[in-house]
């Protein structure tokens, strides 16, 4: 199995948030993201930018 990383774009630059991802869901203020290892957080304000299916990544930013 597989899971992805969710990395958090600012400015071109990559910082990592969670590794191990395997549900995300869009919620009202936000992300809610479920990881293998350290449960449910949720992430107010941020937004999907996009994924990258081949390097197992999912970006978001800060509107």
């Amino acid at each position: 199995m597989c899971q992805t990383n969710v990395v958090l774009n600012e400015n071109g630059n990559e910082k990592l948030l969670l590794e191990n991802v395997t549900a995300l869901k869009i919620v009202e203020d936000g992300l809610l993201i479920t990881t293998l290892f350290e449960g449910e957080k949720e992430f107010s304000g941020m937004s999907l930018d996009r994924i990258d299916f081949n390097e197992g990544k999912v970006y978001l930013f800060k509107p």
